[in-house]
């Protein structure tokens, strides 16, 4: 949730700025800012603007800003309205020191009402404009780090900051505590920013700040230290994502090129993690192999998307491992009774591995003595960090805000992981494991049969883009798929949409069936494939419009409804797999006829970092 960049060097750095924040639209954002520190005359020079970023670019066309050295921001609304009083940077009572912030200052109020008695005057609504004014409190007789590191003990929440001043115009800070921010190192220029996107046009070279970590970068050094000023020695990683990945390549929305991007991402990950002699290779997962086996059950945690895909994970390990397993969103898993111990092993899942809830679920989980192990896309995020062992989905950076190329990542890191651990504990047979291997090597395949049929999707689309509300079906192992269908349909098109177990319809659901509604059925070839006929003869009884996605060559569904999108056949546990590119196209495609903004839907975020 809201973007950070901030930049250090020999550079114009307007440009550098509005590049960067474009790239971390996805993250979600409702109104946005610049600051830069001009030399002559010496001073910050200020710019925001409500709502896109076009906005702020054509207010920069008219007045620019001058300086190579400068922070800028895209705020997503917590307090205070989105407007531009509201919209980052802030200043000073004095206009020396500009400061944006992602997260939340959960004690602002009772500071703020001492700084107003002190005298200092707030023009914003913002939890943020607090900071800024105890940095100004503290900067009289201090340096900018050290009045920013005094100001920072008196903090209470989460944040990541960037802070400049005219009067050490040479100087960039950044530091965080509970929301991610990292540092990029160029040659003669440094970089801060909330996501690599932001910066990977300008350099591979990244330092992950950790919880209570600061930096202070000039054009020529970063210098890391931590809350109380201890100096902290850590080498950049090099990012091998290109920043091809990051643009669209041609494809109208980001989204539409991540949906056609899956079943390369499977091929990948099946070539990276199977060696020639069929075994599971997890090379950064740390958590030995004893520990493994010694696991009497698992605990799954994850939000949206990632908690469907844990959905999923729960059918394949239960199916494969015979192990008990529990499936919680972590906003309700982290407030429970947790009854954890040493022998339940957590698999957390955050595409961005920065999601507040996941983390602080994980962190009550090792209190009790239990594993981590995270699935994740973000190489060296903080869950990654925190996990005693991580599985890296390597779906490459996924700019559209909803989750479609690392949900399919996610399930592929499930079955894997499954497979692994069925073999661990000598439950499957070496023939067995095998057995599903090869047919998981099928998936690409089969996802990319599906994208070459994309019109037929297209066109049931918009044929049922004006019914206003949807209920999506599905059984077994395809439930979560049903619940994901309707999310995705919810997130980018605004129209209602449930997703039900179809055991469930007659235990309330099926009183909302009438020709307004559109049902997708989720009838691929299975062993409850006749159950899912008798709800759709149900539904055809009740007028209910239908849309089926079933396995190519099955007759029986083409008479119950006209309308189907057929898919090619696969072992029954995988086919979340394959049904997942359908449900994805069909959303995509009924928002777009209904004229929505796909990639950045309203009041969304692409990764929720505060509670």
């Amino acid at each position: 949730m809201c973007g950070i960049i901030g930049y250090v060097g020999e550079k114009p750095a307007q440009p550098i700025l509005l590049s960067g924040l474009k790239r971390l639209e996805y993250r979600g954002y409702d109104s946005s800012g610049m600051a830069l520190i001009s030399l002559s005359p010496r001073g910050i020079s200020l710019r925001k603007s409500a709502g896109k970023i076009n906005a702020l670019e054509k207010l920069l066309k008219q007045k620019p800003l001058v300086g190579s050295v400068g922070i800028a921001h895209t705020r997503w609304a917590t307090h205070g309205a989105p407007n531009q009083v509201n919209a980052h940077p802030h200043l000073d009572c004095k206009n020396e020191i500009a400061l944006v912030h992602n997260g939340i200052i959960e004690n602002y109020a009772s500071l703020k009402a001492k700084l107003i008695k002190e005298g200092h005057r707030f023009i914003s609504q913002t939890d943020t404009e607090v900071v800024v004014h105890l940095i100004e409190k503290f900067y009289k007789d201090l340096s900018l780090e050290d009045a920013v590191r005094k100001a920072l003990k008196m903090l209470t929440g989460s944040f990541a900051l960037g802070v400049i001043s005219r009067r050490e115009p040479e100087k960039l800070i950044g530091a965080r505590c509970g929301s991610p921010l990292i540092i990029g190192i160029g040659k003669g220029e440094n970089f801060i920013a909330s996501d690599v996107p932001a910066i990977l046009e300008y350099t591979k070279e990244i330092i992950f700040l950790e919880e209570n970590e600061m930096a202070v970068l000039t054009k020529d050094e970063v210098k890391l230290a931590d809350f109380q000023g201890k100096r902290i020695t850590r080498k950049p990683q090099r990012i091998n994502w290109d920043i091809a990945q990051a643009q669209k390549q041609g494809y109208k929305h980001f989204m539409l090129k991540e949906i056609n991007e899956q079943p390369l991402i499977a091929e990948n990950l099946l070539q990276l993690r199977l060696r020639k002699d069929g075994q599971v290779i997890f090379e950064e997962q740390k958590i030995p192999s004893e520990k493994l086996k010694g696991i009497r059950n698992i605990s799954i945690v994850a939000c949206g998307t990632a908690y469907h895909a844990g959905l999923v994970g729960k059918y394949a390990l239960e199916s494969l491992c015979a192990l008990p397993v529990s499936v919680d969103v972590s906003s309700e898993f982290r407030y429970r009774d947790l009854l954890l111990d040493k022998t339940t092993l957590v698999v957390a899942v955050s595409q961005s591995g920065e999601t507040a809830d996941t983390l602080a679920g994980i962190r009550e989980a090792k209190k009790r003595g239990c594993l981590v192990l995270s699935i994740c896309n973000v190489l060296s995020s903080t869950l990654a960090r925190e996990s005693d062992g991580v599985i890296y989905t390597h779906a490459g950076p996924e700019i559209g805000v909803a989750s479609t190329k690392a949900y399919t990542a996610q399930l592929l890191a499930f079955y894997l992981l499954a497979l692994d651990l069925a073999r661990l504990k000598n439950v499957l047979s070496v023939n067995k494991i095998e057995k599903y291997l090869q047919e998981l090597k099928k998936v690409p395949r089969l996802q990319g049969e599906i994208l070459k049929n994309q019109g037929v999707i297209a066109r049931l689309a918009r044929q049922h883009a004006h019914f206003g509300s949807f209920l999506f079906l599905g059984r077994n192992v395809n439930y979560p798929s049903a619940l994901e269908g309707a999310l995705k349909l919810k997130e980018i098109s605004y129209i209602p949409a449930e997703g039900y177990a179809a055991g469930e319809m007659k235990h309330g659901p099926i009183a909302l069936i009438d020709e307004y509604r559109a049902v997708v059925c989720l009838a691929p070839e299975s062993r409850v494939y006749e159950k899912m006929v008798s709800n759709i003869q149900e539904i055809r009884s009740r007028h209910g419009k239908i849309i089926a996605v079933a396995t190519r060559g099955d007759r029986k569904i083409k008479e119950l409804t006209p309308e189907v999108i057929y898919i090619p056949a696969i072992e029954e546990l995988f086919s979340p797999l394959i049904v997942a590119l359908p449900l994805q196209l069909l959303a995509y495609h009924i928002a777009l006829k209904r004229g929505c903004d796909v990639d950045q839907p309203r009041n969304l975020a692409k990764s929720v970092t505060v509670e």
